[in-house]
């Protein structure tokens, strides 16, 4: 191997002693002042006689005796607490004693256990180093396998033909004071162990040779004894291998993300040449990514891979390891495009991808981790339904066009736990997922969080709307139509909604206004933007993910509870233990009878509305639904559910370049096969729901007042939610109650006839929407008027056309939409 040397204070006296007090006693006081008066007494007497003298000797000897008592009980005190203190001193020498031998004990001990384990510890070559574990992601059973986590490559070479540079690239980011250290830092070995113990966590030393130490214990330096392993080898390395040595073995060992494990697997994954071949730029690549290989990788990272680039030659211009020259002419190198495992093949790589993202963007786990930690993923997808997705989602039926692409989602709403995903038909060929990154707009799937802000505001849903089309609104000069420019006459929001009559949702979006209807999706979950300015946000203008549709009606299908919808429910590392904690928000957000009164106008959709038939072919089950059409007919939606399941479809028709196109009728499914999405729905929750038990809805309770708590709302407070031909019941003119009534008749029959066509385009030669009809009568589709909305609908202008609905069909049968671009329309 070529060389990597550098070129380059107390009192005289003692301490004061506390005389005795017994002078001081009681008893000695009394005795004295006995004395003392005694004397003065006889001395003061000219006479006394021998009565007094003896009285004053015998007092004098009582006094003498107390005194003489009394000192000899204060000296017996004394003594007693001098041998009590003694005694405690002993004791406490006999405990720090005690202490110091153990603690001798301990050090001996310890200092033989290390001169075993030094002893015993072999150093190993390279190719015994332990590839890192596979980490393996498990549907929810826990034991059926989805795939795994990096193919590990490793390639031993000698080192011997490597540039200095790649070696002196590697020293620069790593380990500058490699060629002088001693291969040990105990400060870092210390908070590395205090990492390890406390939080869980890997963390390597910070030389180059502990963390090669690292390397061979893999996975077991979060114990005390793994730990202590680790740094007897590091300091045996240290001491028994030279600098050349250490640093090749690390080259051959260390993971450089790619899935390579070497210098010489990553020269390959990163250029597609041997290692030998690198070039002084290249090799400072690939030293500056490596404490974080898979996330700073350059396709995935470009600003922090070219950052760390431009550390290390900095580094090594310094450390003179390269000349200033080097340095000017060293230029960011162009890496290849990142190699697929074949683990992602198939529809199993969207499940792989995703999983991966949901765990790095928790902050629980890093890219890293999940490459080289073991463990043991397991979702909450179930594998019975996602081949029942997979399955319904792959079918090509008959007309429809390659280009043509589905996305589809299906949760359990109760938790937020998605059960299945159809995001495509191979990662490899088409990596974008249908699920979570391609975007529609979803029409009038938007229109029941409008509904729910008229159960917010305290409005009755049988309060009567005006349900013609050629209606204008404040704030826009086009008129506005519904699906087929049907005229719907005098309607309350449960037939609106089951209809999808536009000019009643925005006549509803005019009281609550853009913003109102905005805020409510996001506070449901969508995260998607929704343009608050424009009163066409209420028929779907923005474009959104099935995924982020799927977590706005959730929460309304979850009665006002919203849960994070989320695809991995343990993480497990090699001991069983689980790392990870699912999201469980289970937050109320929403009142649960507002959401009920939701569910029951929606469930109008299913059973006579734009998706009739859907119930009926699920066994008569309550399902709630809505329907929905992009902007000029460019995609198709469909969001429905049970109390317990939810499922969500999508159609778009894409062009070479990602544009949208018009999806084209096929298989019957109507002008611009907007039947299309129900019918999967269909297909998968007949068989999803097979052996269930049928769930009931909450009985909704609808308080609300008629014409809403001001009285504005649809014709006002005095309407009712009784058929139309009651309007005229009050009238005083018999002849005008005639007309009216054959006015009124006329129209139920339009009405019946729409339907009719809506639900089944092939109902009759007469129907706009009948295959092959191309003019459609003069309406587009079921997502909101903006003829000037851009691709996937991701905006619009404030004054677009005509705003309308058009709908999707219910089961087998389609409804179309269609017509001239002047008017658009929704359902």
């Amino acid at each position: 191997m070529a060389s990597y040397q550098r070129r380059a204070r107390a009192d005289s006296n003692g301490p004061a002693i506390r005389k005795p007090r017994t002078a001081q006693s009681k008893t000695g006081q009394a005795a004295q002042e006995g004395v003392y008066s005694s004397a003065a007494t006889a001395s003061g007497r000219r006479s006394g006689g021998r009565a007094s003298s003896r009285t004053g000797t015998r007092r004098d000897a009582r006094n003498a005796s107390r005194n003489a008592h009394g000192t000899h009980s204060t000296s017996h005190r004394r003594n007693h607490k001098k041998n009590g203190g003694n005694g405690r001193h002993r004791v406490l020498k006999w405990i720090l004693r005690i202490f110091l031998g153990l603690f001798v004990l301990g050090t001996l001990a310890g200092i033989g256990v290390f001169a075993y384990l030094y002893s015993t510890t072999e150093v190993p070559q390279p190719e015994k180093f332990a590839l890192a574990e596979k980490t393996t992601v498990y549907y929810s059973d826990g034991t059926t396998a989805i795939g795994s986590y990096a193919e590990q490559n490793r390639e031993i070479i000698s080192c011997t033909d490597l540039p200095d540079y790649v070696g002196n690239a590697i020293v620069a980011s790593e380990n500058r004071t490699f060629y002088t250290d001693k291969g040990i830092d105990l400060k870092g070995i210390a908070r590395a162990f205090l990492n390890n113990v406390t939080t869980g966590t890997r963390q390597g030393g910070s030389t180059i040779t502990q963390q090669y130490a690292e390397r061979y214990y893999l996975g077991e330096t979060t114990t005390y004894s793994g730990k202590a392993r680790e740094a007897i080898l590091a300091l045996k390395i240290a001491q028994t291998e030279s600098k050349e040595e250490v640093l090749c073995n690390y080259m051959n060992t260390i993971y450089l993300g790619r899935n390579s494990y070497g210098i010489q697997a990553a020269a390959k994954a990163y250029f597609n040449k041997d290692a030998k071949d690198l070039t002084l730029s290249e090799a400072a690549m690939i030293a500056g990514i490596i404490p974080a290989p898979s996330t700073w990788d350059p396709a995935d990272n470009p600003k922090i891979a070219q950052q760390r680039f431009k550390r290390v030659l900095n580094i090594m211009q310094e450390d003179g390891y390269i000349t200033a020259k080097e340095h000017q002419e060293a230029s960011f190198p162009q890496t290849a495009a990142v190699a697929q495992q074949n683990e992602y093949q198939g529809p199993n790589g969207y499940l792989l991808t995703m999983v991966r993202q949901e765990l790095v963007n928790s902050k629980a786990f890093t890219k890293e981790d999940l490459d080289t930690g073991g463990y043991k993923i397991v979702t909450t997808i179930d594998k019975a339904k996602q081949d029942v997705m997979q399955t319904v989602g792959d079918t090509r039926v008959d007309g429809m066009p390659d280009t043509l692409q589905v996305g589809g989602i299906a949760v359990e709403q109760k938790t937020g736990a998605v059960v299945s995903i159809y995001a495509g038909s191979d990662y490899l060929t088409k990596p974008l997922n249908n699920a979570n990154q391609a975007v529609f707009e979803p029409g009038s799937t938007m229109k029941p969080f409008a509904l729910l802000g008229a159960a917010q505001e305290g409005v009755s849903f049988d309060t009567k709307f005006n349900g013609n089309s050629h209606q204008h609104f404040s704030g826009i000069s086009a008129e506005v139509n519904n699906a087929l420019n049907v005229n719907w006459g005098t309607i309350n929001l449960y037939q609106a909604t089951a209809n999808s009559v536009n000019t009643v949702f925005m006549n509803v979006n005019e009281h609550l206004t853009p913003q109102r209807t905005a805020k409510i999706a996001h506070e449901a979950g969508i995260t998607g933007d929704i343009d608050e300015t424009s009163p066409y946000n209420v028929l779907g203008i923005n474009a959104l993910t099935v995924w982020d549709l799927a977590q706005g009606h959730s929460t309304i299908a979850n009665n006002g509870v919203k849960n994070t919808l989320h695809m991995v429910s343990q993480v497990l590392d090699s001991n069983g233990k689980n790392l990870y904690k699912a999201p469980s928000e289970n937050k109320q957000v929403f009142d649960a009878n507002d959401c009920a009164l939701v569910q029951k106008a929606m469930q109008g959709t299913t059973t006579t509305g734009t998706a009739a038939g859907v119930s009926a072919a699920l066994g008569g089950r309550q399902v709630a639904g809505k329907s929905g059409t992009a902007n000029d007919e460019l995609a198709a939606s469909f969001v429905g559910y049970t109390p317990s399941l939810l499922n969500v479809w999508a159609i778009w028709n894409p062009d070479a370049d990602g544009n949208p196109q018009v999806v084209p009728a096929f298989g019957g499914y109507g002008v611009t096969s907007t039947g299309y999405p129900s019918h999967l729905f269909t297909e998968y929750m007949s068989q999803a729901l097979k052996g269930t038990t049928a769930e009931q809805f909450t009985t909704a309770k609808d308080t609300g007042k008629i014409g809403g708590p001001d009285g504005t709302w649809g014709l006002g407070s005095g309407s009712s939610s009784k058929s139309s031909t009651d309007n005229q019941s009050n009238s005083d003119n018999a002849s005008n109650n005639n007309d009216s009534g054959k006015t009124d008749s006329n129209q139920t029959e339009a009405q019946k006839f729409a339907q009719q066509c809506l639900a089944n385009p092939s109902y009759s030669t007469q129907c706009p929407n009948y295959p092959g009809n191309t003019s459609g009568g003069g309406n587009s589709g079921d997502s909101g008027g903006n003829g000037s909305n851009e691709q996937n609908g991701s905006g619009g202008s404030a004054d677009p056309g005509n705003a309308g609905d058009t709908s999707s069909s219910g089961d087998n049968a389609g409804n179309g939409n269609g017509g001239s671009s002047a008017q658009s329309s929704q359902q």
